[in-house]
């Protein structure tokens, strides 16, 4: 029988000597490092996402950098785009923003090479986490190769992001482990700040991890001989986490608050999280990894999604991918649920994280889900409890590390009375049959879709590894010294299993040549490019700005205008001012045409909310007259390059990036925008001003005269953060910038602050008075004012939310006290 270590762990352990401390660090350094390698030797790079959204992201924020600026506005995204408040934008990241000061224009090996040694963090602290519970080194060594290169964590890879997030879980829990039985303010000075790190991603796994480490702390008070005694030893020390963790958060989770609150996705309904559950078939994958084809190069997966399941789903063959290895899911089902090992109480903890983390990942496939979406603060933020998966690869990467010590400790599992009493017989049925219904769901997948032979055949050599699996931990498990030597085999079997299958395979790598546009572009596409950029830098020189629309070219020209350096109206990107998307309905995805819609305030390229954001070119991957019907013509437009998979229009009908107007029309914009139809005015003289903004004038803008007044406005400085106007109007006017309005941006009028308007529904303006002066628009969203202005919509909207919760329940409570 297996004696549990007490809560606090055995520093001393004699399994832990400085030596063995030593090899279980370098061993997990050799793994990670053998595993990264393989990405540059075969050319290849982590593809979609990485290359698609982050990667041009971390070249915007070096460049930025290079210039002594912060990149906290992108006027090259969606026709201007928050930057500081994009939980995506990677500039409240620390690792990011000082890899982008160090390597402004890193290649795209050096971006997955930083990327993934963001799992450092979490795969070494798995060696103080094992040693101060007294378990073995080889099971601290197994657990962190799991965590690297196990289910959501490479198939995943794409999800910068997340990944960011998912390292630095381990080695919080560590710290705040310490800090709460060492009652350490240093220690917790520390979690403090690496739960910040893990964070500040504000992505939904960053949101999992913090919740368990809050029942971390829940359970330690709660399992404490005196919990009150043990909680008011350490409330002081709670209280200082508390404080340097909500200092380092508020600013970004303000920010980010306040951005959702205008943006496309300020929550989700639960029927959308439902499409984003786990299908319960793909748990099969965590014993046979490619029994659905997950990773086919030919990429002819049969598994569960959205063609195979009729219900629908949202999930993907990386998101359902959840393989940690032959030899781990072998110690899983054998001795952690046959031996019943799992159910330990010094393990239990986990089992009951590990539990949770998957009903939440089946979301609509389990009972109370919907309950947790509606009632729980948070969960509604995000759409694919799926996310959960990087949970459970944590979980199961503690219980195979606790199992391989079980077994250099204890042996093979009994299943006698002793051992596991009533259970006896109840747990190694459980285990068969998980196995058996794993096979099962994975061939009826499989026979629908012809593939029975290739399924049956990774079945097979599932269970024959298995089979020597078995027969190598029976030969070995005599005398200790033979089982550390299983260990020490099992440890190299798994980390070269794990390597050879998930490093840069099918779910996680492309070839690099598939992202040239940020290397080295095919000719017709080189020759295009130039003649835009020359076009563009002598527009620049002029004083003129003229934006441009990348649709249909491969994916990673939906945002390569950040490191091009062009003003793009769409992109890709989930998150996106909802104005804008409702005006001119530029979509998620700028390499899809059918995904661009057309509303009616923006029913063409001609049209006058076009000309109004200055949309002058179009870079087509092909004739124009060759796009889906739904496109608008363009009779007139003039081709200024066409070949292959490049072709260049200039549309030519953009108004002034900036003009003086003298008269006023005040809108309901939100109201003219559900109306989708822009009204009519003088786009020289006249102004569109929103009602809330009407107030902030000072003088009266009417009618406009016969004579309209004489007005001229140049943009000498246009910078990522500020724009500077010289203005010369004859009367007092409304100085227009054609630039997206958004809180935090703030103008200066000869230095001194004004208010700044709401202009021709979607942009900026400020009032003028009349002769020559110098207007600076300024993106400050970390003032003060912006800040206080951010959290205080917060708190109401949280008030109104409550609030409309409640109501329901006051409506029941007077209906019951009029019967």
């Amino acid at each position: 029988m297996h004696t549990p270590t007490t809560p606090t762990g055995i520093p001393g352990s004699a399994f832990w000597s400085r030596q063995q401390t030593i090899v279980a660090f370098a061993l997990i350094l050799g793994i990670w490092a053998v595993a990264a390698a393989v990405w540059p030797l075969t050319g290849s790079v982590v593809p979609w996402d990485s290359k698609n959204q982050f990667y041009p992201t971390l070249r915007y924020l070096g460049a930025a950098l290079a210039h002594g600026e912060l990149p906290l506005w992108n006027p090259y995204h969606f026709g201007g785009h928050p930057s500081a408040a994009d939980p995506q934008s990677l500039l409240f990241t620390p690792t990011m923003l000082l890899f982008g000061w160090l390597v402004p224009e890193p290649s795209m090996q050096l971006f997955d090479g930083v990327v993934f040694a963001h799992f450092l963090p979490g795969a070494l602290a798995f060696v103080p986490l094992f040693r101060r519970r007294g378990w073995h080194p080889a099971g601290a060594v197994v657990a962190a190769i799991v965590f690297m290169l196990g289910g959501s964590a490479t198939a995943r890879l794409q999800h910068t992001g997340i990944i960011l997030s998912y390292g630095f879980f381990p080695l919080a829990l560590w710290l705040l482990e310490e800090a709460l039985d060492r009652r350490s303010y240093r220690f917790g000075a520390l979690f403090a700040v690496t739960a910040a790190f893990m964070t500040i991603g504000r992505d939904q796994v960053a949101f999992l991890c913090a919740l368990t480490l809050i029942a971390v702390a829940a359970h330690r008070i709660g399992s404490a001989a005196h919990p009150l005694t043990y909680l008011r030893s350490r409330l002081g020390l709670l209280a200082s986490i508390a404080v340097i963790g909500g200092a380092l958060l508020a600013v970004p989770v303000v920010l980010t608050m306040q951005f959702l609150a205008t943006s496309t996705r300020p929550s989700f309904g639960y029927g959308v999280a439902a499409m984003g559950s786990l299908p319960p078939e793909s748990l099969a994958t965590i014993l046979f990894g490619n029994v659905f084809g997950s990773l086919r190069w030919t990429y002819d997966y049969w598994g569960p999604d959205w063609h195979s399941l009729a219900e629908g789903t949202w999930t993907d063959r990386a998101t359902n991918y959840l393989f940690i290895g032959t030899l781990p899911a072998l110690l899983l089902i054998w001795h952690g649920i046959a031996g019943g090992r799992l159910f330990a109480r010094e393990f239990r903890f986990f089992l009951v994280v590990g539990i949770i983390a998957l009903f939440y990942a089946l979301g609509r496939y389990t009972p109370g889900f919907e309950v947790i979406f509606d009632y729980m603060p948070g969960v509604n933020l995000y759409r694919r409890p799926a996310d959960a998966t990087f949970l459970i690869n944590i979980a199961l990467a503690f219980s195979v590390g606790y199992l391989v010590h079980r077994y250099v400790t204890d042996g093979l599992p009994q299943w006698s009375r002793a051992a596991l009493g009533r259970l006896r017989l109840v747990l190694p049925g459980l285990a068969v049959t998980l196995v058996l219904a794993a096979m099962a769901s994975a061939l009826v997948f499989a026979v629908k879709a012809g593939q029975a032979p290739a399924a049956l055949r990774e079945i097979g050599i599932g269970l024959l590894a298995a089979t020597a699996g078995i027969v190598l931990l029976q030969r070995f498990s005599g005398p200790s010294r033979w089982r550390e030597a299983a260990a020490l085999a099992l440890i190299a079997l798994t980390g070269t299993e794990l390597v050879w299958r998930h490093a840069a395979s099918a779910l996680n790598a492309e070839p690099a040549e598939r992202y040239a546009v940020f290397r080295e572009l095919p000719p017709e596409q080189l020759q295009g490019l130039r003649i835009l950029k020359k076009e563009l830098a002598g527009r620049h020189a002029r004083g003129e700005y003229p934006r441009v629309e990348i649709l249909g070219l491969r994916g990673p020209w939906q945002n390569a205008s950040m490191v091009l350096q062009i003003e793009d109206i769409i992109g890709y990107n989930p998150l996106r001012l909802a104005d804008y998307e409702r005006a001119v309905g530029p979509g998620e995805n700028a390499e899809d045409p059918n995904l661009r819609t057309f509303p009616a305030t923006f029913r063409g390229y001609k049209c006058r909310l076009a000309s109004l954001l200055g949309l002058e070119y179009l870079v087509l991957d092909r004739p124009i007259e060759k796009l889906p019907r739904h496109f608008p013509r363009l009779p007139g437009a003039e081709v200024v390059y066409g070949a292959g998979q490049m072709w260049i229009y200039r549309v030519n009908t953009a108004s002034p990036r900036a003009y003086v107007a003298h008269h006023a029309h005040v809108v309901d914009s939100e109201a003219v925008l559900d109306q989708e139809e822009l009204p009519e005015f003088n786009r020289q003289t006249e102004a569109l001003i929103d009602d809330e903004s009407a107030p902030l004038l000072k003088a009266s803008f009417g009618p406009s005269p016969a004579e309209p007044a004489q007005s001229r406005a140049r943009i000498v400085s246009y910078q990522r953060n500020s724009v500077v106007i010289e203005v010369e109007t004859g009367k007092p006017g409304i100085l227009v910038l054609h630039d997206i309005y958004y809180p935090g941006w703030e103008v200066r009028v000869d230095g001194e602050r004004r208010p700044l308007l709401r202009a021709n529904l979607l942009f900026r303006g400020v009032e003028v008075p009349a002769g020559r002066h110098r207007v600076e628009f300024e993106f400050r969203p970390l003032s003060l004012d912006n800040l206080v202005a951010a959290a205080s919509e917060l708190v109401d909207s949280e008030e109104e939310a409550i609030r409309t919760a409640a109501a329901p329940w006051s409506a029941a409570g007077s209906r019951t006290d009029q019967e």
